[in-house]
């Protein structure tokens, strides 16, 4: 039987706002998620790549959940990444997360010792039985070296386990399969994108909706665009599409870093330079962007019309 929770439209994944000393700002969390809801997001996914599970303890994973929580309110629901490595950690922090008030669990593939397929599902299967929680599979391969198939997880669908996906794939052939597929069994999934570039094509896949980290920079624009989605808007659709690749360019015009320091350290400098974040503060052993690059992705914001 299919799980009864479902979402529909842009569910950003939060960034986190970090002080010098690398603890959390309350104060600039609490804005931030205030700005994100009042965009008119349809939930809020905390504790993903762009939340930086994979630099966080326990201890902060917990504060992060713990102040989500409390400042969302119940305006939104509230998805908490539980990812870890193998099945019985991701059933601890599953346990701490839905104590804590969240609303829904989000769940890689087992990660470092690499399984087989049968090995992944019941990874599902088995959180699911011990939690019982709302649960959306997360693929992101290039994270965890795995691909989730598109079979296996409208399958899960269908039996219950998985309320939806997120797909961070990248894989746009294998998201349409799964699209179609989870049409056929009757839509038990809700089906995101993680792209930020190609929402568009998602939609038109027939996408749920979008998990977008750029959405932490301009959630009104992913907004717009999912509205424009409803209402049939195509050209609205487009335009805002190319607009938000544009911005998307804050990602790759720094230069001598990679990975999550130009990602995610790209949206905390957007953040930063547009007053929001009072730092762009990185987890360690990451380095905050500076100096040119800083000026490289003001650049950006000003053409886009964020600055001035």
């Amino acid at each position: 039987m299919a799980s009864d929770f479902s979402i529909r439209g842009v569910v950003p994944p939060v960034v986190v706002p970090l002080r010098s000393d690398r603890s959390l700002d309350v104060d600039a969390f609490e804005r931030h998620i205030n700005r994100l809801v009042d965009a008119g997001v349809a939930g809020l996914f905390f504790l993903g790549s762009s939340g930086e599970v994979a630099f966080s303890t326990d201890e902060h994973r917990e504060q992060v959940i713990r102040e989500a929580v409390r400042i969302v309110d119940h305006r939104v629901p509230v998805l908490a990444g539980c990812i870890d490595m193998e099945t019985q950690r991701v059933m601890y922090h599953a346990d701490k997360v839905m104590e804590l008030g969240a609303d829904a669990i989000v769940v890689t593939a087992p990660f470092y010792a690499i399984p087989g397929p049968h090995d992944v599902e019941n990874h599902f299967r088995d959180i699911h039985a011990h939690i019982g929680a709302p649960m959306f599979a997360y693929d992101i391969p290039v994270c965890v070296h795995y691909k989730l198939s598109p079979e296996m997880l409208v399958r899960l669908g269908v039996d219950g386990v998985l309320a939806g996906v997120k797909d961070s794939s990248g894989d746009d052939i294998s998201f349409r399969y799964l699209c179609i597929y989870n049409t056929d069994a009757g839509h038990p999934l809700s089906v995101l994108t993680g792209h930020e570039i190609v929402v568009d094509g998602a939609y038109l896949s027939g996408a749920d909706g979008s998990v977008p980290g750029l959405a932490n920079i301009d959630p009104d624009g992913y907004v717009r665009q999912w509205n424009a989605y409803q209402a049939g808007d195509w050209e609205t659709v487009r335009s805002e599409q190319d607009r938000l690749a544009r911005l998307m360019r804050i990602t790759s015009v720094t230069k001598g870093v990679g990975g999550f320091g130009a990602g995610v350290g790209a949206f905390k400098t957007a953040l930063h330079e547009m007053g929001l974040f009072p730092t762009n503060q990185m987890p360690m052993p990451v380095e905050a962007l500076d100096g040119d690059n800083v000026a490289a992705i003001r650049g950006v914001l000003r053409q886009i019309g964020l600055v001035k």
